[in-house]
């Protein structure tokens, strides 16, 4: 598995590459993780309501292919691609979305922070405010588009769009829970936990 540390990129961009990596694979592509994190911008899922967008002001609103609702990415937030072969792991989408929870719960803990996932509700919480998002594409039984962790960013931008569908949600970074890590360090983590739970 290959990870990619990409730094800031533009989302669309990176959207663009991770769809023709996933037309161009074939059953001997490895699989890959991009660590990235974005320009600011607004994204909605595949069934994604507008009516879920308040305020968004001069931040681009993107209507990508994942699934889910409306979410915001930032500078600060660590973003993982999970471009993976579901099929050849042996994985269907659930148990890929409780391996990417798990892996950032067990990140989390290794810095203190106890977190959990809902199953009603994907992604991973601090006390009932969000801290990571999840959100997937699969085609020809491969996963692209993963998980968002706020590490240390501007959180206002949540305020003017119900998170991931859900008006009130509250969310949460590692910054204001008295952890300051680098998104490498952080992304080293999750990526640890995550290969340990999918290669095991």
């Amino acid at each position: 598995m290959i990870a990619r540390h990409l730094g800031l990129q533009d989302y669309e961009v990176t959207w663009q590459a991770m769809q023709l990596f996933n037309l161009q694979r074939n059953a001997e592509t490895p699989d890959e993780l991009w660590i990235v994190e974005h320009t600011p911008v607004y994204t909605l899922g595949l069934n994604g309501k507008r009516e879920h967008l308040l305020n968004t002001g001069s931040i681009p609103v993107i209507n990508s292919d994942r699934g889910g609702q409306v979410t915001y990415h930032g500078p600060g937030q660590l973003i993982i691609y999970t471009l993976l072969d579901i099929k050849r792991l042996n994985l269907n989408v659930r148990q890929l979305v409780t391996a990417l929870e798990q892996s950032v719960v067990s990140a989390l803990m290794a810095y203190g922070v106890f977190s959990m996932s809902k199953a009603e509700a994907p992604g991973v919480y601090v006390n009932d405010a969000k801290i990571a998002s999840i959100g997937l594409r699969i085609k020809k039984n491969c996963s692209y588009h993963g998980l968002s962790i706020n590490n240390d960013m501007d959180l206002k931008p949540f305020d003017y769009i119900n998170t991931c569908g859900y008006s009130g949600l509250k969310v949460t970074q590692l910054s204001d829970l008295g952890v300051r890590v680098s998104s490498k360090q952080l992304a080293d983590s999750v990526i640890q936990a995550l290969t340990s739970t999918l290669l095991s």
